[in-house]
């Protein structure tokens, strides 16, 4: 087992091990002493490893009820969160009692945003089951919902009392949702490692795997504890993610998924960066040879005016300017504000 300690909010530990979702419960038992436990879920998730989870926090005496949602990032609204909400209270969780998420990016999010405002805040544990979450978004305690208006527009954040990595989940992710994981892996690469990029431009991905998840919670860690709310450093972490959101926003959230966004983002704002003379040359190219290797797309059918445009709902954007994650070089990423007026020039628009 590998495990790592997150020093923010009350302070957390990470533990990453192949089979430990069966386990889970005895780890689960030593963060808390909750009486009821809410499994938050989705359609997906749920019929895979539901009764794992349900049936062993039972053995551990919790009483146990379950939320699932359907799948998607559709599902990810006001609507569903405040339904979770009344769910918790429906069952009478107290203050002492413990929300589990148990799924991808979406479920974490969203049982972490409910978790945050039941009872102005009760504690959660993220099992996370995919990709996506397991190498980023289940360690760090943002947590949000959706708007019509754009992505994530409602949250807090909310660290988690426990994260478990369970890397045999993954054998039940479609290859499309494993590749979409990757992207936040090379965004990680390129904003704080080369090694780590390297690892995933020269290895195979699926057999260097925890590797790479932990690599991955480990700098994000770190960024975290020196930034938990995010008035500097750890807005790095949003590399490939402006424009990334935008497409999304484009989608109405549908048929893309967030890492693909995530990708064609890295790709607008490495190639912006290079004819800005922000980013060294040829980082582009490598970023775009590594996201073909995981099937990635390196663009969007929308135009670039139209990605540009959609912008506008950035949570990075002040009264003037959006603050923008260049690269200097792989493995150096920085922030620059860029004024509202000279955006689309930026892009070459």
């Amino acid at each position: 087992m590998r495990s790592l300690k997150v020093n923010a909010g009350k302070g957390y530990e990470i533990l990453i091990e192949k089979g430990i979702l069966s386990s889970c419960s005895k780890y689960i038992k030593k963060v808390t002493v909750a009486k009821k436990v809410c499994i938050v879920s989705d359609s997906n998730v749920y019929p895979l490893y539901g009764d794992t989870v349900k049936s062993q926090l039972e053995n551990e005496g919790f009483t146990v009820y379950s939320y699932v949602f359907p799948a998607g990032e559709e599902s990810k609204t006001t609507a569903t969160a405040i339904s979770i909400v009344e769910f918790l209270a429906e069952n009478g969780l107290t203050r002492n009692d413990l929300v589990v998420a148990l799924g991808g990016g979406v479920t974490g999010d969203m049982a972490g945003f409910a978790a945050s405002v039941y009872l102005r805040g009760i504690d959660f544990v993220q099992l996370p089951t995919s990709l996506l979450a397991q190498v980023d978004s289940s360690v760090g305690g943002k947590t949000a919902v959706d708007l019509p208006q754009g992505k994530n527009l409602c949250g807090a954040f909310h660290q988690p009392s426990l994260v478990l990595i369970d890397a045999d989940t993954l054998v039940t992710l479609p290859e499309r949702f494993f590749n979409d994981g990757m992207a936040e892996a090379i965004k990680m690469g390129c904003i704080k490692s080369r090694a780590l990029f390297e690892l995933i431009e020269n290895q195979n991905g699926k057999e260097r795997i925890e590797d790479i998840i932990y690599e991955c919670v480990s700098l994000k860690a770190q960024v975290v504890e020196r930034d938990e709310k995010e008035h500097g450093e750890r807005a790095l972490l949003n590399f490939g993610h402006t424009a990334g959101h935008a497409v999304e926003k484009l989608h109405a959230f549908k048929d893309i998924t967030h890492g693909e966004a995530v990708g064609i983002g890295m790709v607008l704002i490495s190639e912006a960066g290079e004819k800005n003379g922000l980013t060294e040359k040829g980082c582009a190219e490598k970023i775009k040879t590594v996201l073909k290797k995981y099937s990635l797309p390196l663009s969007d059918a929308n135009s670039l005016s139209d990605i540009v445009s959609a912008m506008s709902a950035d949570k990075k954007r002040t009264g003037t300017s959006i603050k923008f994650i260049f690269i200097k070089d792989i493995g150096e990423g920085y922030i620059k504000p860029v004024e509202n007026e000279k955006i689309p020039s930026l892009f070459g628009i």
